[in-house]
C-alpha cells in the first residue's frame, strides 16, 4: 500500500517487459472486444416499434431477429441510412445507424401500402 495525501491506496507498480502483453490480459481484451462488438451489432426496437409489435399482435422469434440484422447490415454496408426491412409478410422501418426498428406492420393490413422517408429496401 502507498500513502497518497493521508489515503492508503494500493501500489501497482509498472514494470518494463512484457506484463502488461501477457496472455491473460490480451484474452480479457478480446474478451471485451467481441463482446463490445456483439452489443454494436444488435438490433434495438424503439419504443413506437414494441407498442406496434404489441398492438398489432406480431410475435418474432430469434430466426426473425437475426434476419432482421442480416438484412440490417446489408443496408449499412450500401450506405443506407433508412430502410424498408421485409421479413415475411411484416414491414420493419429500420434506422440503420442506430441499428434501431422504428415501427413494424403486417403488409396485408396496411391500408396504402405506402411507405416514406426510406432509402433503400431489403427483403430478408
Amino acid at each position: 500500500m502507498a500513502e497518497i495525501n493521508g489515503i492508503s491506496v494500493p501500489f501497482i507498480p509498472i514494470t518494463q517487459g512484457g506484463d502488461l502483453n501477457s496472455s491473460k490480459v490480451q484474452s480479457g481484451d478480446d474478451s471485451f472486444s467481441s463482446i463490445f462488438q456483439q452489443e454494436l451489432e444488435k438490433i434495438k426496437f424503439s419504443s413506437h416499434a414494441l407498442k406496434r409489435l404489441e398492438n398489432r399482435n406480431i410475435q418474432l422469434n430469434d430466426t426473425d431477429i437475426s434476419k432482421i440484422s442480416d438484412a440490417v447490415s446489408k443496408a449499412e454496408q450500401k450506405g443506407s441510412k433508412d430502410s424498408l426491412v421485409m421479413v415475411n409478410d411484416t414491414a420493419f422501418i429500420v434506422n440503420i445507424p442506430n441499428r434501431t426498428v422504428v415501427t413494424a406492420m403486417p403488409v396485408n393490413e396496411s391500408s396504402e401500402n405506402v411507405f416514406t422517408n426510406i432509402d433503400s429496401v431489403v427483403f430478408a
